[in-house]
């Protein structure tokens, strides 16, 4: 097992080159009824699930280019503004690793008619709460804080990292809220059991009970190198969908 507040130190130096962050592709996407996605590399989960390809996940320092927050922003509006969308974000890997660039991206992102949404899985934020009281200046931002799997000893199993890092996972969103920030929970489901998952709403309910009402499902989408890393780990899911047939609720 590893600590994922360890790992983070450990990946800086393959996410960034002074204020410039390592990305491996700018896309519109389908979620959220069309978004502008930039894909970031280095996280400080290893998720058995995870959609990324194994050389994004283990051998960060061989994809992407590095590119400054202004460079991001144009990147982004240029691919906005011709599909029409209104909704940007970061995603691929952990978009919360390397601060300074995320809020000056965002300081741009918050001057325009554009919305972003930030995918993370939190721990960062519940490690320090000075990072959600920075993200609290920005009017156009709303956090997305995804779970995985919905205890310690479930994140534990599909992240392989101490079971403390979904406590801090929860400690976000507590940080969060008590900064004001638009936020709310995600949850991956697919590998929980339904008591489990009435439990961590409970969990939330105690945070804010507004969490556990918008508390939104996750279900594992099955694309070819995801069955083969499942398979070769022998994890087991209850639901899972091919990715051309992803259910509407989930998009």
């Amino acid at each position: 097992m590893y600590d994922p507040i360890k790992r983070t130190e450990t990946l800086e130096k393959y996410a960034f080159k002074g204020e410039s962050r390592a990305y491996y592709r700018f896309r519109p996407a389908k979620w959220y009824g069309g978004i502008v996605t930039g894909d970031v590399t280095c996280c400080n989960l290893l998720c058995a699930f995870c959609w990324a390809g194994d050389k994004i996940r283990h051998h960060p320092g061989q994809v992407g280019k590095f590119y400054t927050p202004e460079e991001v922003f144009k990147k982004l509006c240029s691919i906005g503004d011709k599909k029409g969308y209104r909704l940007m974000r970061l995603s691929g890997q952990e978009p919360t690793i390397g601060r300074e660039h995320l809020l000056k991206l965002l300081s741009l992102v918050d001057k325009t008619k554009y919305r972003f949404i930030l995918e993370t899985n939190g721990i960062l934020i519940g490690h320090e709460k000075e990072y959600a009281e920075a993200l609290s200046k920005f009017k156009n931002l709303h956090v997305r804080v995804s779970l995985k799997g919905t205890n310690e000893e479930e994140f534990s199993a599909l992240t392989d990292a101490n079971p403390e890092g979904f406590s801090l996972q929860l400690k976000g969103l507590e940080n969060l809220v008590a900064a004001g920030v638009s936020c709310h929970p995600s949850v991956m489901v697919s590998f929980s059991d339904p008591g489990n998952i009435r439990k961590l709403g409970e969990r939330l309910a105690a945070v804010a009970p507004f969490l556990k009402k918008e508390m939104e499902i996750e279900e594992l989408i099955l694309y070819p190198h995801v069955t083969k890393r499942l398979k070769d780990t022998d994890f087991k899911y209850r639901v899972g969908h091919d990715p051309g047939c992803v259910p509407k609720e989930l998009i």
